[in-house]
């Protein structure tokens, strides 16, 4: 048996299009991460980037489940004396629903150079318009 291993120029690249309407923020960031990371494909090489770019619309309409609206924060510090900075995720949602998705995306993918340039591939709107649509992008349901 033979292991087939992909060389970076050897990659090819797809659109795909997630609908988040109705499904749960964590469900859309898990599917979204493997397609980013290329872990659907048959040729998948874990050395190599070998993902496809990703489109993630009606991010508003994603729900959090339970208690999380209320309960979860995201939280940033600048390193300096009185720099954290506190979300609820019911105001991330209903401001920035696009960044709560950015975030919990960036959480699935390896934090290093592969995971960097994978979240380069990512496009998250509020909206069901988008302006990838002269890529074609391919509609994934799940």
């Amino acid at each position: 048996m033979s292991t087939t291993l992909v060389k970076p120029a050897e990659v090819e690249r797809k659109w795909y299009l997630l609908d988040a309407t109705g499904k749960s923020l964590g469900h859309v960031a898990a599917e979204a991460a493997v397609l980013l990371r290329g872990k659907q494909k048959v040729n998948y090489t874990p050395n190599v980037d070998c993902g496809d770019y990703v489109v993630v619309v009606n991010c508003d309409k994603a729900v959090l489940t339970g208690k999380k609206a209320e309960q979860k924060f995201h939280i940033t510090h600048s390193k300096y004396i009185g720099g954290l900075k506190k979300v609820q995720y019911s105001k991330l949602m209903a401001e920035n629903s696009d960044l709560a998705m950015t975030y919990a995306i960036k959480g699935m993918i390896p934090s290093n150079t592969i995971g960097a340039k994978a979240l380069t591939r990512l496009h998250c709107y509020q909206g069901a318009e988008h302006a990838h649509a002269a890529q074609k992008p391919e509609k994934i349901e799940f």
